[in-house]
């Protein structure tokens, strides 16, 4: 018993600092000390330059435009996976807003995962803003990094956004929890959000200064269900340079900082050290209370091994010696965390799924091969290639078709074992995707993608190979949608359907 007053005790004491300490914050340190900090993160203050690289993300250009916009009165959520290039969207509009002509005091980036930034709320940090740099009442551009790291955030975006009509705000997030769940309540009609993917493919070829292909920029892979022979070999013969650099793509992934490096070594350990354990390690634990980092690890690494698998709670389970009820709960944080992405197996004509056993793949593949110490040997093996290309597919579709707000889903017969890899479908359409990345693939009538077409008269597939003589418009007898029109398959090899799907995501934002 005394042992657990002392317990209580201490916590008691522990509580009562920290609530003393959030109230008189300020005996603890001189404000100059945080003042200090902000002029760190805005050397523009001081008509110091600032050095921003030249490649920009695609998102940079909606966000751009929605800060600008006068008439939408609400905060823009940039979120994305760590090392994605979020920081430098942020830097990279500060310095635009400042060349434009804007005033530089009007422009404020601060970074909230600051350790001395953590023990203040955001009301505090603008007040010290307003009271020595930038007036209150007048136009503010707020950038905020990080913002889950923030006491109290979603109150006080909301009370900024209903009640400061000057002020423009700007918000990054590497935990889709952010707008899943704690903007459920307060953030209602105040956030618009929008994704930063890893690189696609479409990015990686820029950002490396590769030569590209010359093709009409609005080309969509839609498109090429129209085309003729001819132009299906003169696109080929125009991407045939590009393949080389996808399988670069394939081994290093698209996470910006290790995209332009040479070094596949050096990539795949900042890629352990700077996304998987700093997640794993630091933010599940500051974030989601994660105690037995452990267990997650471990989960993380099964997925690693078993990318684009279906995932059984308990299989899962037994193969790690843990209850099923703790890999849900991992799962869950996991994809919360945007390190994984989840596919739900599909529903068939009104039938319902009974046992729903979900797909997962990861985030980007580079990820896997850094965890489990693939190099350039994989490009032999087709069995690890198609895992590879299926999970980098995966992040091209649903960056894709984000706006849309599709189901992006999976098939399996579960009679036959016969399967669609990928499905995307809207009240509008439903696009299957097959992923035959390897030499010779054999798109036949009794296959799984040819056999869902069949069942749910879908007008257009696709089949995804690796060599671009596989390139070109294909029907079955017996596979055809009403008024007896036949079913189109489209044969693409995959840096071709990625890089369009690339170039196209520009579109949906503008």
């Amino acid at each position: 018993m005394i042992y657990i007053f002392n317990i209580y005790k201490v916590c008691f004491v522990y509580i009562y600092f920290v609530s003393l300490l959030g109230e008189n914050l300020r005996e603890f340190f001189d404000q100059s000390e945080i003042l200090s900090i902000l002029h760190g993160f805005n050397p523009w203050w001081s008509d110091k330059p600032s050095t921003v690289p030249d490649f920009k993300r695609l998102a940079f250009e909606p966000c751009c435009n929605y800060l600008e916009d006068n008439t939408m009165k609400r905060a823009i959520l940039l979120s994305g996976p760590r090392r994605v290039g979020k920081t430098t969207v942020l830097l990279q509009i500060a310095d635009q807003f400042i060349k434009s002509g804007r005033n530089p005091k009007s422009i404020f980036y601060v970074s909230l995962d600051h350790p001395m930034l953590k023990l203040l709320d955001m009301r505090e940090i603008l007040s010290l803003y307003n009271n020595s740099v930038h007036p209150e009442g007048k136009e503010t551009f707020l950038l905020l990094d990080e913002i889950q790291y923030s006491k109290e955030w979603e109150t006080e975006i909301k009370l900024l956004v209903d009640h400061r009509r000057n002020i423009h705000i700007l918000a990054t997030c590497s935990s889709s929890v952010v707008h899943r769940e704690r903007l459920a309540e307060s953030g209602v009609g105040r956030w618009i959000t929008v994704p930063i993917p890893t690189l696609s493919f479409f990015e990686f070829v820029h950002i490396r200064s590769e030569s590209f292909p010359s093709i009409r920029e609005t080309l969509r892979p839609n498109d090429l269900f129209d085309f003729s022979p001819s132009e299906f070999i003169d696109l080929a013969e125009r991407f045939r340079g590009l393949l080389p650099v996808f399988q670069q793509y394939l081994l290093v992934g698209g996470f910006p900082e290790t995209a332009i490096l040479k070094n596949i070594g050096l990539c795949q350990r900042l890629l352990r050290e700077d996304v998987v354990e700093r997640v794993l390690k630091r933010d599940m634990t500051a974030l989601f209370g994660v105690r037995n980092i452990n267990e997650l690890e471990k989960l993380f690494i099964y997925l690693c091994v078993h990318s684009g698998g279906i995932v059984a709670h308990k299989t899962c389970a037994d193969a790690l010696g843990t209850s099923p009820a703790t890999v849900a709960n991992h799962l869950t944080l996991l994809e919360q965390a945007n390190l994984i992405y989840r596919l739900p197996p599909a529903e068939m004509t009104g039938k319902k799924v009974l046992r729903a056993r979900n797909k997962y793949y990861l985030v980007d593949a580079a990820l896997r091969n850094a965890v489990l110490l693939r190099g350039e040997e994989i490009l032999t093996n087709t069995e690890e290639m198609g895992v590879i290309a299926e999970t980098t597919l995966h992040r091209h579709l649903f960056a894709y078709y984000y706006r849309d707000v599709p189901e992006i889903v999976y098939w399996r017969d579960p009679a036959t074992q016969k399967e669609v890899d990928i499905i995307v479908r809207s009240s509008n359409y439903i696009f299957p995707f097959e992923v035959k990345y390897r030499e010779k693939p054999n798109l036949s009538s009794s296959s799984g993608l040819v056999t869902f077409c069949r069942l749910e008269q879908v007008r257009k597939a696709f089949w995804v190979t690796k060599q671009d003589r596989d390139f070109g418009v294909t029907v079955f007898d017996g596979v055809e949608i009403k008024h007896g029109k036949p079913t189109q398959f489209l044969k693409i090899p995959a840096h071709i359907l990625c890089y369009l799907l690339g170039q196209a995501e520009r579109l949906l934002w503008k």
